[in-house]
């Protein structure tokens, strides 16, 4: 089985998900991903991401890929233990079962009732590999974002995921995963939005777009509180306390969005994933978006991006 340390050697990861209406393309694309040489396929939350991996296990022959992440709260743990063996067995080995916590507004539009998230983690991975008759689990990663559950997934995983970390903040965060973070058999990826585009002021603005509604979410504004945003966080709460959420983006400082998301050009891009591996991100998942089309449009400008590299 490939470390994710090799990563290094090659091309970062990237993100796909299915979109309705496009799930055969979406196929098609994992095939192109996987003959370019991209280090792995990790799909998140939006959709089904974990019926897209089963469909990425029957599409592709070499490629890694894994859910980045499944909220634990909407399937029953036997139901998850039963599909996560089936494409880990199906795949050969081939694909990592991300999971986490999400967030309350997930919560609250799934009607669930969730506790602790670090008691919550912990009592579905246990429970998991206790579910018998399913055959072997693939590694499991935890959703991570601050420091105890960094500690958590250092503990009881396989491996650990950020979404929109902050590249200044990854030598604080790795030291909580002790020895593992060193660990060439655990996972250290991010989720890192990217846009390529020769127009900056564009391929910014529309990392700005997307992280906005990050910024709504508590749990996100102390991590970059912690990572040192104290003034761009205090502003957007301010936004948010005075209904006036349209100001969100123009709140994020060019310094937060350097050091959490990646823009500009081709070269420029290509420079920032060595940096994110430079900061101890193993397997950095490139998030595509564009400035100028849809999901297919940010495929194609990253192809041409690393085309050759």
């Amino acid at each position: 089985m490939m470390t994710t340390s090799e990563a290094r050697n090659g091309l970062p990861a990237v993100s796909l998900a299915a979109v309705p209406g496009r799930r055969r393309l979406t196929l098609d694309l994992a095939r192109e991903i996987e003959r370019r040489g991209f280090s792995g396929i990790y799909c998140p939350s939006m959709g089904d991401g974990l019926a897209l991996c089963e469909a990425i296990a029957l599409s592709t022959e070499r490629i890694h890929f894994g859910t980045s992440i499944v909220n634990i709260y909407t399937r029953h743990v036997t139901e998850f233990a039963h599909t996560a063996s089936f494409v880990h067995e199906v795949s050969r080995g081939r694909f990592w079962f991300g999971v986490g916590v999400s967030h309350a507004p997930a919560h609250a539009r799934l009607g669930v009732t969730v506790g602790k998230p670090l008691a919550d983690i912990r009592a579905f991975v246990d429970e998991l590999k206790a579910v018998r008759g399913v055959g072997d689990l693939p590694p499991i990663v935890l959703a991570t974002l601050r420091d105890r559950m960094i500690a958590t997934a250092a503990e009881i995983g396989d491996g650990m995921v950020f979404a929109n970390g902050a590249r200044s903040r990854m030598g604080h965060s790795l030291t909580f995963a002790g020895d593992k973070a060193g660990d060439p058999a655990f996972f250290v990826g991010n989720m890192i939005p990217t846009v390529i585009s020769d127009d900056r002021g564009l391929a910014a603005a529309r990392n700005r777009k997307t992280l906005s509604r990050y910024a709504l979410l508590p749990n996100y504004r102390n991590y970059w509180k912690a990572a040192g945003y104290v003034e761009e966080m205090e502003a957007v709460e301010q936004a948010v306390e005075q209904g006036e959420t349209e100001r969100i983006p123009g709140l994020l400082s060019d310094r937060w969005l350097a050091d959490t998301t990646l823009f500009g050009t081709a070269a420029e891009v290509r420079e920032g994933v060595e940096r994110w591996f430079d900061a101890g991100i193993r397997t950095p998942i490139l998030v595509p978006s564009s400035a100028a089309g849809n999901q297919i449009k940010a495929f194609e400008e990253l192809f041409a991006a690393f085309d050759g590299s």
